[in-house]
């Protein structure tokens, strides 16, 4: 009888968790070896794949296409600029959420997150409005104030495109990251700074002897998913700037999108977008695991 209730159960696991496994099988582990094939190949989309080896990782690495390189580029000052004020700012957020005694604070939760589940569609055009250089909102704003004589062009230069990239992925991520620090902060026990505020603990002190280690783990995975995350994003660069201008605000997941699917005036080069994409996919898991290697002990700042 027991053996039959464990063959039973046994039987319910893999029926429980065979529709996962299948779709991780047909959208994971299929497309990844199916590009890891195509990068060997030159394949315009048409007639037979053509078998050149390293053929495109060489010319990737030869410096006859800086633009790749100029895309990772902006990846990463995006990314590591954004995350700088973004974690920072999600943290402030929840720490005043988090007070008892603040009026509103489920409003405030909720407005702070409603960014989060807009489209990235929708919230690319909403900045496209905001910085149009002909009746944008900032300019209009700046001009009502005195502060500009003429509109100016905010999408003229690398610079200012990025910076509008970054705030703009700030506006839609921070309040994601302001839910999972909420989390963290009530988990924190009361009495620990009730027994510092009887000790004589500053509100500074409370924060870095306390806060900080046990929010040590929720930081780490926090930033290493916003990180992960951002250096993955294209969507909401593809709306609002699409590259411009001349593609010096290309994120190198845009770009490769672009090669792949023979946009943006590019022919199709499957081979060579497959070979970028894995290429891609090395860094941001170098990136990863370094980051993991430096923050491995995060949970022991709790104890």
């Amino acid at each position: 009888m027991t053996n039959s209730l464990e063959r039973h159960n046994t039987v319910q696991y893999f029926l429980m968790v065979m529709p996962q496994f299948i779709g991780f099988l047909l959208f994971g582990l299929y497309p990844i070896i199916w590009i890891i094939r195509l990068a060997w190949f030159r394949w315009p989309g048409y007639g037979e794949p053509v078998f050149i080896g390293l053929g495109n990782f060489a010319r990737l690495f030869d410096g006859s296409n800086p633009e790749f390189w100029m895309s990772l580029s902006n990846t990463l000052i995006i990314t590591f600029g954004k995350l700088m004020i973004e974690l920072p700012l999600a943290l402030m957020c929840a720490i005043l959420l988090n007070r008892k005694l603040l009026k509103g604070r489920n409003f405030y939760r909720t407005v702070y997150f409603l960014p989060t589940i807009i489209s990235p569609a929708i919230l690319g055009l909403i900045f496209s409005f905001m910085f149009a250089s002909h009746k944008g909102i900032i300019n209009s704003l700046l001009l009502d104030l005195g502060w500009i004589s003429s509109q100016l062009n905010f999408w003229d230069t690398r610079a200012k495109g990025l910076i509008i990239i970054a705030i703009a992925s700030i506006w839609q991520g921070f309040g994601i990251n302001m839910i999972f620090f909420l989390s963290g902060l009530q988990s924190i026990p009361d009495y620990l700074y009730e027994s510092a505020t009887m000790d004589g603990a500053s509100p500074i002190q409370k924060f870095w002897y306390i806060t900080i280690p046990k929010l040590a783990p929720i930081l780490q995975v926090v930033f290493m998913l916003a990180m992960i995350s951002t250096m993955k994003a294209a969507d909401i660069v593809m709306v609002l700037t699409n590259g411009a201008p001349g593609g010096k605000t290309e994120v190198v997941m845009s770009y490769i999108y672009k090669r792949f699917f023979s946009t943006g005036g590019f022919r199709p080069q499957f081979g060579y977008a497959a070979s970028m994409g894995l290429v891609t996919a090395v860094v941001i898991g170098a990136f990863t695991v370094v980051y993991l290697l430096i923050t491995r002990n995060a949970d022991k700042l709790e104890d």
